[in-house]
């Protein structure tokens, strides 16, 4: 398999975090790291701060995970902001993931992982 060029690949733009309230666990998060809310409304938060994006998402019925979680069900995702999403979603299935459906509209993409975990593709010109 080709090594990944450093000029196409993907940076990771944000982790994004489900819960029951964004506005709530953006706070929380904001005054414990010191990081600035950026973007907040209904449903959804982001912060930044050190360089990284955090954002919180709400979802409905929303079940945080046990602790210990011996199930490994922990709830979050990357977000990759893309040069190329084409080439990017390309790349990832070869690598070993898949593509799902429904999608979320034109500018997301949804992926699983090989180990079943979701992520997102978007344009990295959405993220400045």
């Amino acid at each position: 398999m080709a090594e990944t060029d450093p000029s196409t690949a993907p940076r990771l733009a944000m982790v994004s975090i489900d819960c029951a309230d964004a506005a709530v666990a953006a706070t929380f998060w904001s005054q414990l790291l010191g990081w600035q809310i950026v973007a907040q409304g209904d449903g959804y938060a982001m912060l930044t701060g050190g360089g990284q994006t955090v954002g919180f998402g709400r979802v409905p019925d929303y079940r945080p995970p046990a602790w210990p979680n011996e199930h490994g069900s922990k709830q979050f995702h990357f977000d990759l902001a893309c040069p190329d999403m084409a080439a990017v979603e390309q790349r990832a299935v070869e690598l070993g993931a898949t593509t799902v459906d429904p999608q979320p509209g034109e500018t997301w993409r949804v992926l699983i992982d090989p180990s079943g975990h979701p992520f997102c593709l978007t344009d990295a010109k959405n993220w400045g």
